[in-house]
């Protein structure tokens, strides 16, 4: 199952990025996008980046998972 959770890419070495999701750090393939920079954020499944999202897209959809995910804690 994907979370679709952003990540922002950190370093880029040929095919492969660093990605950072919030102080998780994971290397992800990113040879089906092309023009992927240091910066960009990116959504990945199963090792693979699969879109780009732009720092708003991303910035809102990490504010969503951080509003459910304190809900989920008060439970």
């Amino acid at each position: 199952m994907c979370l679709a959770i952003p990540g922002v890419v950190k370093e880029i070495r040929g095919n492969i990025a660093v990605v950072d999701y919030g102080g998780v750090v994971k290397e992800a393939d990113i040879s089906l996008l092309s023009d992927v920079r240091v910066g960009d954020y990116v959504i990945v499944h199963v090792g693979y980046a699969i879109t780009k999202l732009t720092e708003s897209e991303a910035k809102e959809s990490i504010a969503t998972w951080k509003e459910a995910l304190e809900r989920l804690a008060g439970f």
